[in-house]
This record gives C-alpha cells, structure tokens and sequence, in this order.
C-alpha cells in the first residue's frame, strides 16, 4: 500500500519533534521509504526538517537529500556543517555526491571533499565535478562491475562479489582488455551457465552500445530510449571506460526537460517553479508577455487600416476573434506534434514534403469547418457573399496558420535553437497578426470593397 501524508500524520511528527521524542520519531521513519520521507520534510517547517535530517542514520537521509526539492536541499546544507555533509555524501553513489558537492559554493566544496575519509570517493567526485554540465560525464557514475577478458569465468565470479558490493544494481558487466578499453559485455545469466574455466572472451558479447564522456545528456535518453537500455557505459575518445549511466538518471533528465519544454510552450523564458521570488517569475513572464502586447498593437494597426470594410461589413469585427483564434490553435497543435516529434527524433526526410502535407491537411479540416461556418453566416445574416468571405478568409488563414506552426520549429531547430519556444505564445502572436492580416485581405477582395 502507497504511502500517504495525512494531516494526522504531520501533525504527530511536529508534536513528537515539539517533545524531542527521538526514538518515537526514528520508530515513525522506520519503514518509510526515503522517497516518501522526502514529500514529508516539504510539508513541515524547515526547522523541523533540519531536525529529522540530523536525526535520521546518514544511509537514509543521504536517498532523503537526493528527492529533496532543489530550493530545499539548498538551505538544509546551509545548516550542515561540513563534516555532516561528508557524512551524507560518503553513503552517495558517486554521481548523487557530485550533484549534492556541486550545489555548494567552491569554497564549502572543498571543506567537504576535505573532510571525506574515502580518497577513491574523493577522487570519483572531482573526476565528475570537471566535466560540463548536461554532459554524460556529468550525468555518469563511476561504480560498476567490470572485468578484464583474459580472466576465467571462475577468476571473475570471485573478483566481481569485491566489485558488486559497491553497485546498487548490477544491470551489465562490462569487460575490458588489458588498457581498459571496453570490448563487450556480460549479463549474470551468461556467467551462471558458462563453464567455470571459459575465458570471459570466449562468452562476452563484443556488440555493446556505448556513449562519449561528452556527449549531450537529451542525445543519451533519446539512445537508451531507442534501445531499451536500462543502463549504458560512458567511453572517452580512445574507449576507455568511465563509469555508467543508469535509466533513473535518464528519468531525472526527461523530467526536466519536459518542464523546460512545458515552461517554454507557456511563454516561461526560463525554470521557475511557484515558490519563486515574484521578481523571479516577473523576469520569467513579462518577455512573453511583452511579444503578446505587441502582437496586440499590431492587430489593432491592422484592423485600423480597414475601417472601411467595418463600416460596410460590421459584422466581419465581430467574426474576427474567431478567425484569431483559429489561427492560433492551429498553429499551436502543429508546432506541437513537430517540437514532440523533434524531441522524439521521429521528425526525418524532407521538409518541403512535410510542410506540403500539413498544408493539406490543413485544407481538409479549414473546408470541413468552413462549410459549417458558411451556412451558420448565410442563415444568420442572409448574405452569401458575406458567408463566402468570410468562410473562404477562415480557410486561408487555417493553411497559413498551419504552414507557419510546421515551419517555425523546423527552422529553429535547424538553427540549433530549442523548437519548444515555438509553441505557446510565440506561434499565437505571429497567427493572430496573420490571421487578421489574411482575413480582411480576402474579405475586401470577395467583397470588392
């Protein structure tokens, strides 16, 4: 049965914590997992927090720090004194003590790595901490089982026991020649049913998908992904092996990249959350929002050029947020399925065969709705030329929208810029102003005003 943080549940903790009841509040942890004791110290005060941290044993509330909200680990290490923080990071895998040591400022940094007593760890840490960020090497961990090809199938058994202790999940066993390059992989199933004198050569699988220590962290989860992996190792330029990326990493980074995109599509120039300061979300916004007030200008210029045809035709005004409105639709759910498909690595051949393709189908659905619209205007006001305007102006701008919406974020990729700020409020202004532009084109030329 999932956990679950009742209001009962945080108000006994704050009493116990109230009475330093320790042992009761160990007790209340004691089959907690640490993911769930995590959401627990969001919801309490951080003082409290701070308590329960300091009280818990270092194995537990070192998973506890690594689930903790960014915004919230930040202020706990604050009130953790270095040695206290070498104690946490020194239960880590390798890669979580490097994410947890680079949050800190360099000169905390080094007071921490000072106070760890495991020289391996320390040296793992650093190795981590000089790669650049959003990198496999700053994605990877250093633990994993590895064995050298002229070893037995006995010889290895023994070795890797040492070996698997320090690996919470053993996914693959890497195997390398005598200058560690990696030359394939084992699975536990292939050593079980080997003969105990085999040469790890003879049974390993030379196939083995690899990435670069500097390769793109999105590049590697598009990988994994394809290929189902659930862990892959991390070379340098001659082979050598590094360490390995697991799919939770992967996870973490399809995560944020999903808010990024999301936040983006929203019109977000940058990764907020709710709790941020108002100057914050004000610097993250008002970009966004500026575009959508000049967007908004140019709308009302254009709609001013063509007081004529308002005061000859008032009622194509009262057609013109729906015509704004298509156009922004349209175009948001094209750039969508392009920036997913983007993302996915499922957008390929040409463009000029994929824009012509959602040209007609662009037509097909402004026809479809074009129809409906023309018999409501030509029943509603019994103009048929009106209706016709109207209705045929609606299709142009629905194609356009389309083209626009397909268009923008293949281009922008191409430029290297994220396809994602495409959508949202970029793709509505630029179809709003269209949109209206195309609208009173068409409406003034079939109307021959």
């Amino acid at each position: 049965m999932a956990f679950e943080i009742t209001d009962e549940f945080l108000d006994n903790l704050t009493e116990l914590i109230a009475l330093d009841n320790s042992k009761a509040i160990t007790n209340l942890f004691a089959e907690v997992h640490y993911a769930d004791i995590a959401e627990v110290l969001d919801e309490v005060s951080f003082d409290e927090a701070i308590y329960v941290i300091k009280l818990l044993d270092s194995e537990k509330t070192s998973e506890i720090l690594t689930e903790l909200d960014e915004d919230i680990r930040e202020k706990i290490l604050e009130n953790l004194s270095a040695k206290e923080i070498a104690e946490e990071v020194g239960e880590m895998d390798s890669d979580d003590a490097a994410d947890i040591i680079g949050e800190l400022s360099e000169e905390r940094q080094q007071r921490v790595i000072n106070a760890l007593e495991d020289d391996e760890l320390v040296a793992d840490i650093k190795e981590l901490l000089s790669y650049e960020d959003n990198t496999a090497g700053a994605l990877m961990a250093k633990e994993l089982v590895k064995v050298y090809e002229t070893w037995t199938v006995a010889g290895c058994m023994r070795r890797i026991r040492g070996q698997a202790k320090d690996v919470t999940r053993v996914h693959s066993i890497y195997v390398v020649d005598k200058a560690d390059k990696l030359v394939g992989r084992l699975s536990l199933k292939d050593l079980i049913i080997a003969k105990s004198d085999q040469k790890i050569s003879e049974i390993a699988k030379s196939k083995v998908d690899a990435v670069n220590v500097n390769e793109d962290d999105e590049e590697i989860a598009k990988i994994m992904a394809k290929y189902d992996l659930e862990a892959i190792p991390v070379v340098d330029h001659n082979q050598i092996l590094l360490g390995r990326i697991t799919i939770d990493d992967i996870v973490d980074v399809l995560k944020d990249e999903a808010d990024k995109d999301y936040q983006m599509a929203a019109g977000l120039t940058q990764d907020v959350d709710s709790d941020d300061s108002i100057f914050q979300l004000t610097k993250a916004r008002l970009p966004w929002l500026f575009l959508g007030l000049v967007g908004g200008v140019g709308a009302f210029i254009i709609m001013e050029a063509f007081q004529v045809v308002f005061s000859t035709y008032a009622t194509l005004f009262f057609f013109t947020p729906l015509i704004a409105a298509m156009a922004g639709n349209v175009g948001v759910q094209s750039s969508a399925i392009i920036v997913q498909g983007l993302a996915n690595d499922d957008v390929k051949g040409s463009v000029n065969k994929r824009l012509l393709k959602e040209m007609f189908l662009a037509a097909l659905n402004g026809i479809i709705l074009a129809l409906f619209l023309f018999g409501f205007v030509w029943a509603y006001e019994g103009k048929i030329d009106l209706a016709l305007a109207i209705s045929v102006s609606m299709v142009a701008v629905i194609i356009i929208a389309g083209l626009i919406g397909t268009f923008v974020p293949l281009f922008l990729n191409k430029r290297g810029i994220d396809p994602a700020i495409a959508t949202g409020p970029f793709i509505t202004t630029s179809n709003d102003i269209f949109g209206i532009l195309i609208y009173f084109l068409i409406a003034k030329l079939i109307l021959g005003i």
